[in-house]
């Protein structure tokens, strides 16, 4: 076999998260005091790491699994304001929301978010259309229409041009207004490894498995690699708790009595085909609970989602057979041509971490998410929602400024892009001749640039004498080998539940959920991690098994069933410990 030789880490701070960065970051965590050691990486997690590390202090961020393991990789996989928040007055939000959702269009990360359209169908004569409008001209007003068209009223036949699969008495007009998208674990990884790029400790497969202590005070965490189980630890002026739903548990390892406590509710999305639905746009429902989406995403449509709480367990929450019907009645009563369960290419359920306040005198709450200090030397964030990221993770930071030492410098995460960022609108005028140069179709080109932005030079380079590697995945024709190979040199994936999950959407794009590609992505990365025979056929059976018991949970008819269905699976990271309290 032909190994790809992980080149030598450039001298000072770099964006690459491979095997030899691994081992240099935990020997750095084991030798260095750090201002600031966050848990969690998530998008909050991996944004306070950015938003500290850009103000001038030492960083470590360490993640227990994989980067946008949890909830970061299970939302909607939309940037947007919030239109229901309009109807709850809360105005300040809706801002907030809108003006970071421009600031990742235009500055932060054009490469990956983008606009979307969506149509949002009138039922009612008269009333609904000036109502509807007066909310879309506030929204557009907050900051909605700035890099985007502003709203446009349809007829019915007008809606219908936009989006032929309606039933036609399912509407009598609609609006037209345009909201945000991004492929969300890409997009917290790309957070990640810009806060290496500015020199954090980052590093995932790393769990906090107890907290340090001088009296009263946190002084950092004893830290253990799931990989290997070696232990050390690591000291830190303070602790950021970024670990979303799994907040509770950390607060409890660490001792504290939390200023609020977090309640898990279960989102699931279903992903089908872009031939099942017809239309130029996506679709905005409302539902009994709340609202429903049509997303339009690449070839697929994601369609989403629901509300329900969830009492099992954090890292896998499970789909059931009644919320895929939920969804399903509530999609196909508007539909021309109803979605049935074999349309369904893919399925993810995610946990969103919200609030529910125990103490609002010592905590910073706001209807979005709340930032306290439990104790001296450890700071928690939770709630709000994957747009305001940029946000929480200022605000963490800024409350953690009582633990740290001199001044402190303000935040500057509204100045600085993300890795992949610059250069992206050129090479986007250039794609014909970087075709041409690397032998790749132009629209495989623009796919790897809205992945990668100018980091798109990297991976091709990976391809240098291996044209075999620009050929698709066997079973996933969308991605690249040489995609799978980036994965592990740069992005730091350890197992092909990473490739398959997180760095390519293999698992809810494709109807095999990623079994016709286990094989080959595997033998893709044994060529850098050094697995023999026995380490990829553990690493496949592993993802069938969970593949497997996923399947199953999605046939049961409610959250205790599909819990024990799913749990039946075993894990890639069976080193990750529940925290002893």
């Amino acid at each position: 076999m032909t190994g790809v030789t992980e080149r030598p880490e450039t001298a000072g701070p770099s964006a690459r998260l491979g095997p030899q960065a691994r081992q240099d970051n935990w020997d750095r965590l084991g030798s260095e005091h750090f201002d600031v050691v966050v848990i969690g990486g998530g998008v909050v997690g991996t944004g306070a790491a950015l938003d500290a590390v850009t103000r001038g202090l030492r960083v470590a961020l360490v993640e227990a699994r994989d980067f946008a393991a949890g909830t970061s990789s299970r939302s909607s996989k939309l940037f947007h304001g919030g239109l229901r928040y309009l109807e709850q007055f809360e105005f300040g939000l809706v801002r907030e929301a809108l003006h970071e959702r421009e600031l990742m269009l235009t500055l932060i990360a054009p490469h990956l978010v983008k606009p979307v359209p969506f149509l949002y169908p009138l039922k009612h004569r008269w009333w609904e259309r000036p109502y509807t409008a007066t909310g879309l001209l506030m929204y557009d007003t907050l900051g909605g229409a700035r890099s985007v068209p502003g709203q446009k009223h349809l007829t019915r036949a007008g809606a219908l041009r936009l989006f032929p699969g309606l039933r036609h008495d399912a509407l009598i007009g609609g609006v037209r207004y345009y909201d945000a998208q991004s492929d969300d674990a890409r997009h917290t990884l790309t957070v990640a490894r810009t806060a290496a790029h500015y020199g954090a400790v980052v590093r995932s497969s790393t769990q906090v498995i107890a907290f340090l202590r001088e009296a009263d005070r946190i002084t950092g965490v004893r830290l253990r690699d799931v990989e290997t189980g070696a232990e050390q630890e690591v000291t830190a002026d303070v602790v950021v708790n970024c670990t979303g739903v799994w907040t509770d548990e950390m607060q409890r390892l660490a001792g504290t009595r939390g200023r609020f406590r977090v309640r898990s509710s279960k989102g699931v999305h279903i992903v089908v085909p872009r031939d099942r639905i017809a239309a130029e746009s996506g679709l905005i429902l409302r539902t009994e609970k709340s609202v429903l989406f049509v997303i339009p995403w690449r070839n697929h449509w994601i369609i989403g989602t629901t509300d329900t709480d969830w009492n099992f367990d954090l890292a896998h929450p499970a789909a059931t057979k009644a919320d895929i019907d939920y969804i399903l009645e509530h999609v196909n009563a508007v539909l021309a041509t109803p979605l049935t369960h074999d349309d369904i290419e893919g399925v993810y359920a995610g946990l969103r971490p919200l609030l529910a306040g125990e103490s609002e005198q010592s905590s910073k709450l706001s209807r979005e998410h709340a930032v306290a200090r439990p104790a001296p030397g450890m700071v928690a964030i939770a709630g709000g929602k994957y747009t305001t990221y940029r946000v929480m993770a200022k605000d963490a930071i800024d409350a953690a400024r009582a633990d740290l030492r001199g001044w402190i410098r303000p935040s500057i995460t509204d100045k600085v892009p993300l890795v992949g960022a610059d250069g992206y609108h050129a090479l986007v005028n250039q794609v014909d001749r970087l075709a041409d140069e690397y032998g790749v179709h132009p629209h495989r080109l623009r796919h790897l640039l809205d992945r990668y932005g100018s980091m798109v030079y990297e991976v091709l380079a990976l391809a240098e004498g291996r044209p075999e590697l620009l050929q698709p995945i066997p079973g996933s024709a969308d991605y690249l080998q040489v995609e799978v190979v980036y994965a592990v040199t740069h992005e730091a994936a350890l197992h092909i539940s990473d490739v398959l999950t997180r760095r390519t959407r293999i698992s809810i794009e494709y109807p095999h959920r990623g079994l016709e590609s286990a094989d080959a992505v595997a033998r893709l990365m044994a060529e850098t991690l050094g697995w023999d025979d026995a380490t990829i056929a553990r690493e496949v059976d592993v993802y069938r098994k969970r593949v497997e018991a996923e399947r199953a949970s999605q046939t049961e008819p409610d959250d205790q069933a599909a819990d024990d269905a799913r749990s039946a699976a075993p894990e890639f990271r069976p080193g990750v410990a529940e925290p002893v309290v």
